[in-house]
């Protein structure tokens, strides 16, 4: 009998917050992505709207910990849960550290590879998104575990083109250190996705 059929309704909770954590990271990310777009404009407002939903990713991450430490016999593997919630949560994290930066740095425009690796992050949290309600079968997720792999690798050529023009174009140097800095937060947080996609196939594999 596949483990998937005997989950006890109590236990799926489990995967309605993971499936909530998903729908926060695709949301967190459409701000940012709006946010460079349209930087300056309305920044201050999209920063507060991003840190809103770091908030919504902590209370999920602290909820489903909570679920953890409640319940006896888990659908998944306990670690596998663990190491989920907290890939989850780190996505957020990344994407709102950006959106703290471009408003403590006082950036007066965006540069076009922030606004390319924003768009990167935020086709890589849909695919999450659309993924994580196949984790509730064990179905198979390579078709987004690929896409998220390739939009990852797009990310890290951009992160590298991007860095490499800073120091090519004699820009001021602290300039150059701040952009660095948001460039580098753009990057962790697509990896992060791209940890989360390695993880539930992880979880499949194990379960199917």
């Amino acid at each position: 009998m596949r483990l998937s059929s005997v989950i006890a309704p109590r236990d799926r909770e489990f995967f309605d917050l993971f499936e909530e954590a998903g729908g926060n990271i695709v949301r967190a990310a459409d701000l940012l992505d709006r946010m460079l777009r349209a930087f300056p404009d309305r920044g201050d407002d999209l920063a507060r709207d991003i840190l809103i939903c770091e908030q919504d990713g902590d209370r999920i991450t602290h909820d489903i910990i909570r679920r953890l430490n409640e319940t006896f016999v888990t659908p998944i593997d306990r670690e596998d849960i663990y190491e989920l919630a907290a890939a989850l949560d780190d996505i957020v994290d990344y994407t709102e550290e950006v959106a703290d930066y471009l408003i403590l740095y006082k950036i007066e425009a965006p540069m076009e590879q922030a606004q390319r690796l924003a768009h990167v992050l935020l086709q890589c949290a849909r695919q999450i998104s659309e993924a994580m309600p196949r984790m509730r079968g064990f179905k198979d997720l390579s078709h987004y575990t690929v896409e998220i792999n390739r939009l990852e690798n797009d990310g890290d050529r951009i992160v590298r083109e991007a860095i490499a023009a800073l120091f090519d174009n004699g820009i001021d140097p602290m300039v150059v250190i701040r952009w660095k800095d948001i460039y580098e937060r753009l990057e962790q947080a697509i990896d992060a996705t791209e940890r989360v996609a390695n993880i539930l196939e992880g979880i499949v594999i194990k379960n199917s």
